[in-house]
């Protein structure tokens, strides 16, 4: 059996190695460590939870041992997906570095730009960031990769879900062409193949597992629930996860619990608090300094559920993890291997719940398709039945407005409302009124009666803020004047001009 001394690493790495208790590489490690010692580009397949972080941080620490850095410009890029993943590497480079003198950055978002410069402005060995906020010091002028000896891309196939890929792309153009590049992944979907092929230069592949597979460690169950009202799914969905957790007892130690979005994972985290569950949400939009609280307590043993979005569904090395419930089906399968993944590491047992109504049907049969395998249904915990609160109705809103005015359904018919006319008007139809209006005969002055200065009334000027009231009180008065046809009685001098002819 292949050791960590058989590797030809750097005694001061062999004693960080056993400092940590490691005596034996994984598969992952013992097939790329020698090639990437060697010099070679690697292409690194594993599922998730194999020990792909140690198989590039072990033999860069040793391939970085001679030389120093300068400044602004890192001699080895390590990219992740994730804040919490690249932070986790940076762990592992401390933890495996201790003996030497390699220094270290870590560039992530929710961190003050300011602190990440002065790191950089002294010149950092291994230089492990996100994408975005690798360009964003680059765009500003802080950071140069011309130096690049190493550079790794972990977790490429989460990379490509979120998006990543042009920034990859662009990255690589930043470094040299003879950078030594380590690429790992749990998957090798065709946007990966693509970028390999480009970017790698016969690269030895390594891959020690079938791709999109689970380990044997992990105990997986499938719960199918057929809400009474699809409506009520997620609330039915919550009683059963509730009542799982309470038949498993003291054998789920703790749990992370996956949703699809952000706003379910607030909802359930909630719910769950309030049924007495120690449990806390985690999700890109919470702040960096929040998320890694959540995390730190879930590690040391404080929280017991974490539930958490894709975001920690790669990376996250927490080896006691006993079970894993999927919320909801994950909408993409390779994702189904990752979440469950975050259970049955390190040789442990592990169990994996995943909770499904017949909508996921089309996602579980992919789930099946990806992984070779039908997921063992089982039933619901015995006594399990639906509360009255998840099998009716929600309430209805009554269309009644909370305020003292008029609801909205309200107001809309008062505006349709037609305004009725009055008199001999009153029983024609639009179309009548519209033809009685034009044939009445039109004033001329004969029939016009004059009326001097003296007997006209003397008429006053309505204050401007008068006359627009006047004009909203006319508009409100639906029911007492007639409708206005054509130009109404008053007909403007200008309309009862002659045209000038041309010989005139």
């Amino acid at each position: 059996m292949t050791k960590f001394t058989d590797l030809k690493l750097d005694p001061k790495v062999l004693q960080a190695i056993a400092e940590a208790g490691y005596e034996t590489p994984t598969p992952i490690q013992a097939g790329a460590i020698p090639h990437a010692l060697e010099g070679k580009d690697v292409l690194g397949i594993a599922q998730t939870g194999t020990g792909k972080t140690a198989s590039f941080t072990l033999p860069m620490i040793t391939l970085l041992g001679r030389g120093r850095a300068r400044a602004r410009m890192p001699r080895s890029l390590v990219l992740a997906p994730t804040r919490e993943l690249a932070a986790q590497v940076a762990e592992n480079f401390d933890i495996y570095s201790k003996h030497t003198k390699l220094t270290k950055a870590l560039l992530i978002g929710g961190v003050s730009f300011a602190e990440q410069d002065k790191l950089i402005d002294r010149g950092v060995d291994v230089l492990i960031a996100t994408p975005g906020r690798l360009l964003d010091h680059f765009e500003r002028g802080k950071l140069l990769l011309t130096g690049v000896q190493i550079m790794v891309v972990d977790e490429a196939d989460r990379m490509l879900d979120m998006g990543f890929i042009p920034d990859i792309e662009r990255i690589f153009q930043l470094t040299p062409f003879t950078r030594q590049t380590l690429f790992f992944s749990a998957t090798m979907a065709p946007e990966i193949e693509r970028i390999t092929n480009t970017f790698l230069h016969a690269p030895a592949k390594i891959e020690v597992a079938r791709q999109a597979t689970t380990s044997e460690t992990i105990e997986q169950r499938l719960l199918e629930i057929t809400p009474a009202r699809k409506d009520q799914s997620a609330k039915a969905k919550r009683e059963l996860l509730r009542a799982v957790i309470e038949a498993e007892g003291e054998a789920c130690t703790n749990a992370i619990l996956f949703c699809n979005r952000k706003t379910e994972v607030d909802i359930l985290a909630k719910s769950l608090k309030k049924y007495g569950f120690n449990a806390a949400p985690i999700h890109g939009d919470l702040d960096q300094s929040q998320r890694m609280k959540t995390l730190d307590g879930f590690r040391d043993g404080s929280l017991r559920f974490l539930v958490a979005s894709d975001v920690a569904a790669r990376g996250l090395d927490i080896p006691a993890v006993s079970h894993v419930f999927n919320f909801d089906v994950p909408s993409h399968a390779e994702d189904y291997v990752h979440r469950i993944g975050r259970t049955g590491r390190a040789g442990r047992k592990g169990v994996a719940v995943t909770i499904a109504t017949p909508a996921d049907k089309k996602y579980l049969d992919a789930i099946e398709s990806l992984v070779k395998q039908s997921l063992p249904r089982v039933d619901a915990p015995e006594g399990f039945e639906l509360s009255e609160a998840a099998q009716r109705a929600p309430r209805k809103d009554d269309g009644k407005s909370k305020g003292r005015g008029r609801g909205p359904r309200e107001r809309d018919d008062r505006r349709s409302r037609p305004v009725k006319p009055h008199g001999e008007e009153a029983s024609m139809t639009p179309v009548e009124a519209t033809r009685s209006a034009a044939s009445q005969p039109e004033p001329t002055q004969e029939t016009q009666t004059p009326v001097t200065p003296e007997q006209k009334p003397e008429r006053k000027p309505e204050p401007r803020q008068d006359r627009r009231d006047s004009r909203k009180g006319d508009r409100r008065r639906d029911d007492r004047d007639p409708p206005v046809v054509g130009m109404g009685d008053h007909v403007p001098d200008f309309l009862m001009r002659g045209l000038k002819s041309e010989d005139a």
